[in-house]
C-alpha cells in the first residue's frame, strides 16, 4: 500500500508540475508565439503548421471585470437564459452568479463527489430544451469502494436564495473505476442533434494508459449518449461485440478542452505529458493514438511507449504544443464585440495564464496568439457569454469569474 501511494503521490506532483506558472511569450506577427525549446528536439511534426504556427497580433486587449472571487478552484460555467450563469468549484460545489451580482450559496441535491487529486465536480452544461425542462448536466468524479471515475448526472434546476437540484439521475458512469486521482476529463457539450459528448482521461498509470486503446471500456475516450444516458444508434462501435456502445472515438489521454465549430462539429484539446498537448476533431471510431503515438515524453525524459510519433491506422492531431500550454476549456467566438476574433478558437492555459487563440482555415492552424496574457492566474475555463463578452475561470484556491469587454 505505501508503494502505491508513494506512485500516486509522484504522479500528481507531476501532473501538478506540468500545470504550474511560466512566463507567457507573447511573440511577434509571423513568429511562432513559442519560442522555447521543444521537449522532444528530434521530434518532427507530421505535415507543416502542425506545431508553431505563425504567431498572430490582432490588437485585441482586455479590460477585466472581476464578478465573483473566493471560489475554491472553479472548473466550469453555462450561462442560463434568465441572465445567471452556473460555476463549479471543484472542491464540490455548484454555485449560482446572481443577476444582482452575488454568488449563491451550493446547489443541494448533487451527490456524493470524489474531491482528491484532480477529481471533484467538473464540466456543466444545460439541455438543449432548458427553458422548457430546467435540466442541467454535470460531470464530476465518484468514488465507490475505494476505487474512482467520472461520471455525469442531471437534474432539475430551482433557482432562489436556496437553490437546488432535484430529481437527479446518475446517466453515466466509467468503466473500469481506478484507484487514481488524476486525469477525469470531465467536460461535457451537446451536438445540434442533442446528444451529449463527454470528454474522459485515461487516469494517467500504466494500467489506465493501455486501456485508451481498448473498446472494452471508457477510459481514455470521447463518450457519446444520449440526454437521458441511453445510446444514441448511429455510434460507431453499437455493433461490435464486446464494445462499449458508448465510445465515439479512442486513443485519447486527458480531454479537458471541448466545443463545437460553426459546423456543429466537436473539437477537442488533451493534455500530454512533457510536450504533446492535442488539439483533434474527433470523428466516429478513429483512433488518436494515445500511448502508441505522442508528442513529447515522460515526466522522466524517457521515451513514451517506443517514442513514435506517427503509425499506421493513427490519427495525427491537427495541432500539437511542445512544451506543453496545460489547456483548460475552449470556446468558439461568435460573439460581436471582439470582430477581430471572429470564428477563432480560444483555449484557456493554465501553465502560462493566458487565453491562446487559433486560427483555422481548412480544419488546419494557421496562425496562433496568446491573448489577456496580464489576466493574473492560471485560465481553467473559456466562455463566451450571451453579451459577447469572454468570460474565464482562474484555478486558483481563491479563484475568480472574471469578464473581460475590449479595452479602450
Amino acid at each position: 500500500m505505501r508503494s502505491t501511494l508513494l506512485t500516486a503521490s509522484a504522479a500528481l506532483a507531476a501532473a501538478l508540475a506540468a500545470c504550474g506558472p511560466a512566463p507567457a511569450q507573447p511573440g511577434q506577427a509571423g513568429a511562432p508565439v513559442e519560442s522555447r525549446a521543444p521537449n522532444s528536439p528530434d521530434q518532427k511534426p507530421a505535415f507543416a503548421g502542425q506545431t508553431r504556427a505563425p504567431g498572430l497580433v490582432s490588437g485585441v486587449s482586455g479590460q477585466y471585470q472581476t464578478l465573483a472571487s473566493g471560489l475554491e478552484h472553479p472548473w466550469g460555467m453555462a450561462f442560463l437564459p434568465s441572465g445567471e450563469i452556473l460555476v463549479t468549484e471543484r472542491a464540490g460545489r455548484l454555485r449560482v452568479y446572481g443577476k444582482d451580482g452575488k454568488l449563491s450559496p451550493a446547489v443541494t441535491g448533487l451527490p456524493a463527489i470524489y474531491a482528491e487529486g484532480q477529481g471533484g465536480l467538473l464540466g456543466v452544461t444545460l439541455d438543449p430544451d432548458y427553458a422548457k425542462n430546467g435540466l442541467v448536466y454535470w460531470a464530476y468524479a465518484e468514488e465507490v469502494d475505494s476505487v474512482n471515475g467520472t461520471a455525469v448526472a442531471r437534474g432539475k434546476l430551482t433557482l432562489g436564495a436556496a437553490p437546488k437540484v432535484e430529481n437527479v439521475q446518475v446517466i453515466w458512469r466509467q468503466t473500469p473505476k481506478m484507484a487514481s486521482p488524476l486525469h477525469f476529463g470531465g467536460r461535457v457539450v451537446f451536438d445540434r442533434a442533442g446528444k451529449l459528448f463527454i470528454t474522459t482521461g485515461e487516469r494517467a498509470y500504466p494500467a489506465g494508459r493501455v486501456q485508451s486503446q481498448n473498446l472494452d471500456g471508457t477510459l481514455g475516450k470521447v463518450v457519446r449518449i444520449n440526454a437521458d444516458g441511453s445510446i444514441p444508434s448511429d455510434n460507431p462501435f453499437v455493433n461490435t461485440a464486446g464494445a462499449k456502445p458508448d465510445i465515439w472515438s479512442l486513443g485519447h489521454r486527458n480531454i479537458q478542452s471541448a466545443t463545437l465549430d460553426a459546423q456543429g462539429r466537436l473539437w477537442t484539446v488533451e493534455h500530454g505529458a512533457r510536450g504533446g498537448d492535442e488539439l483533434n476533431r474527433p470523428e466516429p471510431g478513429k483512433n488518436y493514438g494515445w500511448p502508441l503515438i505522442t508528442y513529447g515524453e515522460e515526466y522522466s525524459g524517457k521515451a513514451i511507449s517506443d517514442g513514435a510519433t506517427q503509425k499506421e491506422g493513427l490519427e495525427q492531431p491537427v495541432y500539437y504544443w511542445d512544451p506543453v500550454i496545460a489547456p483548460s476549456g475552449m470556446a468558439l467566438y461568435d460573439g460581436a464585440l471582439f470582430p477581430a476574433l471572429k470564428g477563432s478558437l480560444l483555449i484557456g492555459s493554465m501553465r502560462e495564464q493566458h487565453v491562446a487563440r487559433l486560427v483555422l482555415k481548412d480544419d488546419k492552424v494557421v496562425g496562433e496568439e496568446r491573448l489577456f496574457t496580464d489576466v493574473g492566474g492560471r485560465v481553467r475555463d473559456v466562455a463566451v457569454g450571451p453579451d459577447g463578452a469572454i468570460y474565464v475561470l482562474t484555478d486558483e484556491g481563491d479563484g475568480k469569474l472574471i469578464k473581460i469587454t475590449p479595452k479602450g
